[in-house]
């Protein structure tokens, strides 16, 4: 092998090792042992907040008697059944129900929000059948994952890892014993930062998700030294090229 060859296999060997990074810093519940069994209650519900979009509709056997009580646009024309409108939530965490009027639902889950109109409708209808659903539930993964975005979700849960598993996982550069999830309750933001290489994760206040949460994984060291030697490489490069060509030059005189 020749100097030059020599010299800049040193230079790649040492870039390589210097963004490597530990089994430590990549692998997922560490300190998980065989067969161990976590056992969780899953009691967690999603809480309405403010600006959400939540669609409802109340049936009853009479479907005329029920008829008010639901908000459509558009007249049926053609056979055309129209559109049901959704309701938001206003600033004052109340929602404007048909005959009902003002119905505050901020801070009640989908089923308390359902017992509650239930009993509303009480007075006017004979054993209403309300359904409730969650119109704008979304959340954001950014940092070093594989495809950061903002993704909606189907159904009313979904726990960090499943949200990071839409983003298709962390990249190999990913900080994964520093996660934080950025959660937003009306105009009250609280960080709280997640380790995933240990298993207490898995009962962490943030495992189950709520709407618009924002998930940001940090680059590790790994990353954050790449990126510097990246900057500079191709002034190392050519510093690393004089050297050589002026060694060579020595060398066969």
């Amino acid at each position: 092998m020749t100097i030059k060859q020599t010299l800049i296999s040193l230079l790649s060997i040492t870039l390589f090792l210097s963004s490597c990074a530990s089994k430590k810093d990549v692998v997922y519940f560490q300190n998980a042992s065989d067969y161990e069994t976590i056992v969780s209650d899953n009691s967690y519900t999603n809480k309405f907040k403010i600006d959400d979009v939540i669609s409802i509709h109340v049936s009853t056997l009479d479907p005329e008697a029920s008829m008010p009580f639901n908000l459509f646009k558009g007249a049926e024309e053609g056979g055309i059944r129209p559109e049901q409108v959704d309701y938001i939530i206003d600033k004052n965490g109340e929602i404007d129900f048909p005959v009902l009027g003002a119905v505050k639902v901020v801070g009640l889950s989908p089923e308390e929000t359902k017992e509650l109109i239930k009993e509303k409708l009480s007075l006017y209808l004979k054993n209403p059948i309300v359904n409730i659903r969650l119109k704008n539930f979304s959340i954001t993964v950014l940092g070093e994952v594989n495809r950061p975005g903002t993704y909606l979700v189907n159904g009313e849960q979904i726990t960090i890892l499943e949200a990071l598993g839409l983003a298709n996982d962390l990249t190999i550069k990913g900080m994964r014993d520093n996660v934080l999830v950025i959660r937003d309750f009306n105009g009250t933001k609280v960080y709280t930062r997640v380790d995933l290489t240990q298993k207490e994760s898995l009962n962490s206040p943030v495992y189950y998700l709520t709407q618009n949460d924002v998930v940001y994984v940090e680059p590790n060291k790994s990353a954050i030294t790449s990126s510097t030697l990246d900057n500079r490489a191709s002034i190392w490069v050519s510093i690393a090229s004089v050297l050589i060509t002026s060694t060579v030059l020595i060398i066969t005189r």
